[in-house]
């Protein structure tokens, strides 16, 4: 059996993890996420959620739905789990697969995006479109409109694309199990919970899957289609594909 590369075994993790100055884990303040954001990620979760209801219905597919809808885009506040990642992400190339680190990146990457996108998304509902408690899709397909950030959309989709196959391949490697086990006390002793349980819930949902490729492709083809059919104003497209027609 092969261990990740260069690890040190679980004790030498518990001491680094507890002694070292650079890895002390630093809670961050717990504000939530403000209320009109709230309303727009909420929105758009529920969105999410009637577009794949196919793929909430099926067993082997709705583990990995439920962990992108709630650990990749979700209404929560991630900030406690992104301030984590950028201040472990050097320790852990040393005990976990570059293809895991690579996707802790990407997720980090796809959060401060999302972040941005969406706050120029609020930005033009609210302050252009009057809207003040509640988003429908015709408000949300103009305000996409009006952002003019296609080809950040475009980005966001590809980022979001290689995160689900990188997590679903990974999930199908011995070595990550082996990594995951081995990890597991230190980081949760250490403090460093959030960071983990977030790994743990991945592996978990996407090792039941066994056809990620057709799960992969069908997000990005729709979330495509679905951009395009908002750019274009045909919002009753958009709401048939959205599903919420």
């Amino acid at each position: 059996m092969t261990d990740a590369p260069g690890s040190p075994n679980a004790v030498q993790l518990l001491s680094e993890l507890q002694h070292s100055d650079e890895l002390k884990h630093q809670p961050t303040v717990a504000g939530g996420l403000p209320a009109q954001l709230a309303m727009l990620r909420a929105w758009q979760a529920d969105r999410l959620a009637h577009t794949y209801a196919d793929l909430l219905a099926n067993p082997q597919d709705r583990p990995a739905c439920e962990f992108f809808l709630s650990d990749i885009y979700a209404p929560r506040d991630f900030s406690q789990r992104d301030h984590d990642l950028e201040r472990i992400h050097k320790f852990l190339s040393r005990v976990l697969p570059a293809a895991t680190i690579q996707l802790l990146t990407r997720t980090v990457e796809l959060n401060s995006l999302t972040t941005a996108l969406d706050g120029d998304l609020l930005q033009v509902l609210v302050d252009q479109l009057g809207v003040t408690d509640a988003v429908t899709a015709e408000l949300y397909a103009e305000a996409y409109r009006i952002c003019d950030n296609h080809a950040e959309r475009v980005h966001q989709i590809d980022l979001t694309q290689s995160i689900l196959r990188q997590v679903s391949e990974g999930a199908r490697l011995l070595i990550v199990g082996v990594a995951m086990k081995m990890v597991k006390v230190p980081a949760q002793t250490a403090g460093w919970v959030e960071i983990y349980d977030f790994l743990e819930r991945g592996y978990g949902a996407f090792r039941q899957m066994k056809d990620a490729k057709n799960f992969v492709a069908t997000i990005a083809q729709r979330e495509l289609s679905l951009l395009d059919l908002m750019y274009a104003d045909d919002v009753a497209g958009f709401k048939q594909l959205a599903g919420l027609s």
